[in-house]
C-alpha cells in the first residue's frame, strides 16, 4: 500500500491542476421538462401539506441545493433538512455543517443512512416532524387530524428510499415509492403514501428538482459525480477526470492502490488506460487502414473508477469541504482524514 507523507502532498500541489476546466458548461444545465412541471404540481399541493422535508446528499451538503426554489415550495411551513447517504460522507464534518446552517437561522438538520435499520437520524425524523407541526400554524388544516408531509430535493439523493424506510419501519409494509440508482425515477408528484399510524402521517413523493442554472463548474461536476445529473449528460470520462482532480486537490491518493500505480498522477487518460489493460477490458475499433484492432476500453474503466467512488472505496468523502473550512483548517483536516484512510 502506498503511503505519501505530508511534505510530498504539499509539494505536489504545484504539480496538480488547481482548477478544473470545462469547455462546454451547458452540459451541466440539466433541467428536463418534468422538473418544471413538478415544481408547479408541488405548489398546487401545498394547501394539503403540513411540513416539508428536503433531502440532500451528505457528500455535497451545499452544492446543488436550491434554497430559493425550495423556499417557494415550502412557503411558511416547517422545513426539515435531511442529509442522506451519511455512510458515504465524512461524519466528522457533520457538526460544522449544522453550525453553518444555524448561522443563517436554519435549525432542523438531520443526517441519515437508509441502509442502517438503527439509524438515529431516521428514528428522530418522525418525532421532529410532529414537534415542528404542533408548534406551527396549520392554517386551513388546523381541524384535520392526520399530517401530510412533502419530500423534496435534487434527483437521486434518496427521497423515495427515506419514504420506504419510514413506511417499512413504522407500518412493517413493503415499499410504496419507486427507487433507482439513477436520477429521474420519480417524474411527478405522486399520491399520498401512509408512513405512520400513530401519529397518522402521509407523505407526498416528488420529482428531484435541480436549479436551471448551475453556479459553477465545480458545483456541476460534484452534482454529476454524486449522480444527481445523469452520467450520459456530462460524459463518464469527464466525471472520472473531475474525481481525479478532486482527490489530488485534497491530498487523497488512495486511488494509487486502486489503479496499482507507484505514484499519483494528474493524467486521467493514462490511468484509465492502465486500468483497462490490467483488467483486460478491450474493445474492437477500426485503425487508419480500416482493420479491426483491439484497444483498451477506457470508457468502461471510467465507469468502474467513478463507481468505486460512489461505493466509498476512496474513503468517506464530503466533496464540499472547501465550503466548510477555511484553507488553513482545511489542509490539516484533509491530511488527517487521508492518513486515517491509509491505515484502514
Amino acid at each position: 500500500m502506498v503511503f505519501l507523507n505530508r511534505s510530498f502532498w504539499i509539494e505536489s500541489q504545484q504539480v496538480f491542476r488547481t482548477s478544473f476546466q470545462l469547455k462546454n458548461r451547458s452540459i451541466l444545465h440539466w433541467f428536463p421538462g418534468h422538473m418544471g412541471k413538478g415544481v408547479k404540481q408541488m405548489q398546487r399541493k401545498l394547501k394539503s401539506v403540513d411540513c416539508v422535508i428536503e433531502v440532500h446528499d451528505a457528500r455535497i451538503p451545499f452544492s446543488g441545493r436550491n434554497p430559493e426554489c425550495f423556499q417557494t415550495v415550502s412557503g411558511l411551513r416547517p422545513h426539515i433538512l435531511v442529509y442522506n447517504k451519511r455512510d458515504l460522507a465524512d461524519e466528522d464534518l457533520e457538526g460544522a455543517i449544522v453550525s453553518k446552517h444555524k448561522e443563517i437561522g436554519f435549525q432542523n438538520v438531520l443526517f441519515t443512512n437508509c441502509k442502517d435499520t438503527k439509524c438515529k437520524g431516521i428514528n428522530k425524523l418522525i418525532p421532529l416532524v410532529q414537534k415542528q407541526i404542533l408548534s406551527s400554524q396549520r392554517y386551513n388544516r388546523s381541524e384535520i387530524k392526520d399530517y401530510c408531509l412533502m419530500v423534496i430535493g435534487v434527483p437521486n439523493v434518496g427521497k423515495s428510499s427515506i419514504i420506504n424506510t419510514l413506511r417499512n419501519k413504522n407500518l412493517l409494509k413493503r415499499n410504496a415509492a419507486h427507487v433507482g440508482a439513477v436520477p429521474g425515477i420519480t417524474r411527478s408528484v405522486g399520491e399520498k403514501i401512509k408512513i405512520s399510524e400513530d401519529p397518522l402521517i402521509y407523505v407526498l413523493d416528488t420529482p428531484g428538482i435541480l436549479s436551471p442554472k448551475v453556479p459553477s463548474v465545480d458545483v456541476g461536476m460534484k452534482l454529476a459525480l454524486c449522480a444527481t445529473i445523469p452520467d450520459k449528460e456530462v460524459g463518464i470520462e469527464m466525471i472520472a477526470d473531475y474525481l481525479l482532480f478532486w482527490l489530488n486537490k485534497h491530498g487523497n491518493f488512495t486511488y494509487t492502490d486502486y489503479f496499482g500505480t507507484d505514484e499519483p498522477s494528474d493524467n486521467i487518460a493514462e490511468l484509465l488506460t492502465i486500468s483497462a489493460i490490467k483488467k483486460n477490458s478491450v474493445m474492437k475499433v477500426l485503425d487508419s487502414e480500416g482493420k479491426r484492432v483491439l484497444r483498451p476500453n477506457v470508457n468502461v474503466a471510467a465507469v468502474q473508477f467513478v463507481d468505486a467512488f460512489r461505493k466509498g472505496m476512496f474513503g468517506k468523502l464530503t466533496l464540499d469541504v472547501d465550503e466548510i473550512y477555511s484553507p488553513d483548517k482545511r489542509s490539516s483536516h484533509v491530511m488527517y482524514r487521508r492518513v486515517d484512510i491509509f491505515k484502514r
